[in-house]
């Protein structure tokens, strides 16, 4: 069985026991965290939602709290005496291993 899940405007596929790095959540390493909006199931018979599957829902373990590789926005102004400017960022991150999808 496999669940889409809907998690910080992105969309996952997901079956029990996978492991995934998403967007940042507020849970510490070790607390369960549920995701109630479950956009499809599938497996033997398929269920879509409209736009969520009621009552449906994925249960989670948080793994880690990281962040994600260095991103460089560089500009340079063309021609003599322009300026430049380097910024960086570091997204933040959360890693989730899925424990279990409940069907409603």
């Amino acid at each position: 069985m496999f669940a889409v899940i809907k998690t910080g405007g992105k969309q996952y596929r997901v079956v029990a026991g996978d492991e995934l790095t998403i967007e940042k959540l507020g849970a510490e390493p070790g607390e369960t965290v549920e995701f109630n909006e479950v956009l499809m199931l599938g497996g033997d018979d398929v269920t879509v939602g409209v736009p969520t599957v009621a009552g449906a829902s994925v249960k989670a373990e948080v793994v880690e709290q990281t962040r994600g590789p260095k991103v460089v926005t560089f500009h340079k102004r063309r021609r003599k005496h322009s300026s430049k400017r380097m910024r960086g960022h570091r997204q933040h991150l959360t890693t989730v291993r899925v424990t279990e999808i409940v069907a409603g």
